[in-house]
């Protein structure tokens, strides 16, 4: 039994999805198996607005904080069970339930300001545990160590119902012996050739043969080698080949950095191997290189396509490898959980941001908006221009120094008259 915890923001989207068809198809008859509303009732017959109704239950601790209210208030846990074991029946995962959130805290039995909570089944050997941190007294749930909470009680309810056996003290074990593996350095040479060299074996040998490697053999011993007119590119390959055959066999390989395929970059693949790393390293470019709204939302729309999206993408892969670990060791099933408790953050992640692309687009045009206001209205004057626009004496001012220039001129018109005036007397 393995319980996985996450955090959420927006308690309607969580129950929405719970009570949807799933991201596959793979929710049946959804159904609250049980729960803790402290008054509210959750005993109600399935109905289309479920998610809202339990939402809303859940949520009002969390308005009654206001501004204290935490900023992912939503604490959600999913339990899968052994499959190699039969199901639980719906009254047992509600007890299962009950004991996990009184392990963690959110609602210890007899504790009146709990945390509220529910349960909610929609798979086999699955429930999922929603709840909210905020307590009926006004309190915040601390969720710290609440992960080692749950997997150890997870382990104890395990236990007691059979999917575990009851642990024992380890029996001394008999003393191991310790074989070196065999040590093969693969290296490049000052003459430009590649040299293998270490273990002598018959095994070694036909694989470094296999990879490409010639067979020399005299007073130094047996060695392998490439010919100094091998090109870069298939001497890189050949080396990189032979020390994956020769570490899959066992051996212990020094290979050359220069050689080795994994590290090997260029500008157009700086990553190396790591090709799908790549082109997210670009679309991250791309993302901070947008100038405007419209350009943001078509790069993230690369990251949130339903169907073709990077997380789409990364939920599928992540979900082909549990389903690949329990087709290599169908005793794996922890692994293999891991991985699909990891697509269903993935899955998470994809509701949570439904729509984003819209509001992009609409943060663009109100900022545009904006500036367009800005624009068409007249900038204001500042306060010193303000003041002296009231100022009778700054009329005073104004006016004088208009009629500087030109009453200098009408003094001197005046003058002049006047002298010709008296002339012609």
């Amino acid at each position: 039994m393995i319980a996985h915890l996450q955090r959420a923001s927006h308690t309607v989207s969580l129950l929405e999805h719970l009570y949807g068809p799933g991201e596959r198809g793979n929710h049946t008859n959804p159904r609250l198996i049980a729960g803790d509303g402290h008054g509210a009732p959750l005993e109600m017959p399935t109905r289309p607005d479920a998610p809202t109704y339990l939402a809303r239950i859940l949520n009002a601790p969390v308005e009654r904080l206001g501004a204290r209210a935490p900023e992912r208030p939503v604490w959600a846990c999913s339990v899968r069970s052994d499959p190699r074991h039969p199901d639980l029946t719906d009254w047992q995962w509600a007890e299962v339930a009950r004991r996990l959130v009184a392990a963690t805290g959110i609602g210890p039995e007899g504790d009146p300001d709990a945390c509220r909570w529910i349960a909610v089944r929609n798979q086999a050997r699955l429930v999922h545990v929603v709840a909210t941190l905020a307590r009926e007294d006004g309190g915040v749930h601390h969720a710290y160590r609440d992960a080692f909470h749950l997997q150890t009680e997870c382990h104890r309810i395990a236990t007691e119902i059979g999917h575990l056996p009851p642990a024992s003290r380890p029996a001394p074990r008999a003393q191991e012996t310790h074989v070196t593996a065999p040590y093969i350095t693969i290296s490049k040479e000052p003459s430009g050739s590649v040299l293998a060299k270490g273990a002598s074996d018959d095994l070694s040998a036909t694989l470094l043969k296999h990879a490409g490697f010639q067979q020399i053999e005299d007073w130094y011993g047996r060695r392998h080698r490439l010919a100094t007119t091998t090109p870069q590119a298939e001497r890189v390959a050949i080396a990189s080949h032979a020390a994956e055959m020769l570490r899959a066999a066992r051996y212990s390989v020094d290979l050359d950095p220069d050689l080795d395929t994994s590290r090997l970059t260029t500008p157009a693949n700086p990553l190396g191997l790591y090709t799908a790393g790549a082109e997210v390293l670009r679309l991250t470019d791309q993302i901070r290189a947008a100038g405007n709204g419209a350009g943001l939302a078509q790069a993230v729309d690369h990251l949130l396509h339903p169907e073709h999206g990077v997380l789409e993408r990364l939920r599928e892969a992540l979900e082909t490898a549990g389903e690949q670990v329990t087709d290599l060791d169908d005793e794996a099933y922890a692994l293999a959980d891991r991985f699909g408790f990891a697509a269903e953050f993935v899955s998470a992640a994809q509701s949570e941001l439904v729509g984003v692309g819209r509001e992009l687009h609409r943060a663009n045009d109100s900022r545009q908006d904006h500036a367009g206001a800005q624009a068409q209205s007249p900038a204001p004057p500042d306060a010193r221009s303000a003041a002296l626009a009231t100022s009778p004496a700054a009329d005073k001012v104004k006016a004088s120094s208009a009629l500087g220039t030109s009453s200098q001129g009408v003094g001197t018109a005046v003058g002049q008259s006047r002298v010709s005036s008296s002339r012609a007397r």
